[in-house]
């Protein structure tokens, strides 16, 4: 799903079969159009119409249903958002979730948005970063193996990691001295080396670097006691070494109005903070809560107004 922001208003561009939306309407009762999409934009809104960029799926889909002959179809709607917000025909682009299994079962390498994304714009280091519920939490590793988190800790991917995260925060979410605060990787943040040596090795000396080019970073701080209010409240971002030690804290506190961000892309990049709900298919009972954040803060963005 697409925002493209126009002079006069903003609207939604949706990529997806026409087909399957207009069955999926009338499945569920709702008035249905599908309008072209038109750069210059819509001369006015049209109550029950949508305009979509038709990408034609490979086999009916079924609501609910994993169908690996899709895959193909999935990942060229993201190359369609990809690009027109690359050549500029759309401002910023929202996704909803996809199911990574089945696209692996297609015989595709993919283990996510955000790295798809960072392949298909040639960005070298991109950071997740999610926010809800008061919080902005992002990721030193992403979708990684837990026994593989260790080896993917490394000074120079920390590095570029914090100088991402600094620089969006200040570009795009206008935070002029960005305050954040560094989780360690170990419980207690290695207990002075006794339950890991990493925050020693690693994490310390590039912090301590990079406080004297002006950063103002905080840690390595054990992450059972970063997430209480009181400390939060003197942070702007927090960042997490791995994907379940930063967000279940954030989703419990915003699940169904969390939104996640790409930093680091050419682009701007939102999408929502949960997966497929497969068995929510079809039935009209999916919270989209998720989904309209994620739309309102892309566009926010593309306006300069986070």
């Amino acid at each position: 799903m697409l925002l493209a922001q126009q002079p006069r208003n903003d609207y939604l561009v949706v990529i997806g079969d026409c087909e399957l939306l207009e069955e999926r309407a009338r499945l569920m009762g709702l008035p249905w159009r599908s309008l072209p999409f038109d750069p210059a934009g819509p001369s006015a809104f049209e109550q029950g119409s949508l305009t979509v960029v038709h990408a034609p799926l490979a086999v009916p889909a079924s609501a609910g249903k994993l169908e690996p002959a899709n895959a193909a179809y999935v990942l060229r709607t993201l190359e369609i958002a990809a690009d027109g917000c690359r050549d500029g025909r759309f401002d910023a682009m929202a996704t909803g979730p996809v199911h990574k299994g089945v696209i692996n079962d297609a015989g595709f390498a993919f283990t996510g948005h955000t790295e798809f994304l960072a392949e298909r714009t040639h960005t070298q280091h991109v950071v997740m970063m999610l926010i809800g519920g008061g919080l902005r939490v992002a990721l030193a590793t992403t979708h990684v193996a837990l026994k593989d988190v260790v080896r993917h800790i490394t000074a120079d991917g920390l590095e570029q990691t914090l100088r991402v995260l600094q620089h969006d925060l200040i570009a795009r979410f206008g935070i002029a001295e960005p305050r954040i605060a560094v989780a360690g990787l170990n419980p207690h943040a290695g207990e002075s080396g006794h339950l890991g040596r990493e925050e020693i090795d690693i994490i310390i000396p590039l912090l301590e670097r990079l406080r004297r080019e002006g950063m103002r970073l905080t840690g390595p701080l054990p992450a059972d006691t970063l997430f209480n209010p009181e400390r939060l409240r003197h942070f702007d971002c927090v960042l997490a070494m791995y994907h379940d030690q930063g967000l279940p804290v954030l989703k419990y506190a915003s699940f169904g109005s969390g939104v996640n961000i790409t930093l680091g892309l050419p682009i701007i990049r939102t999408s929502v903070d949960h997966g497929t709900a497969l068995e929510l298919a079809g039935s009209g009972k999916a919270d989209t809560g998720s989904l309209r954040a994620a739309i309102e803060l892309a566009g926010g963005l593309a306006r300069g107004q986070p």
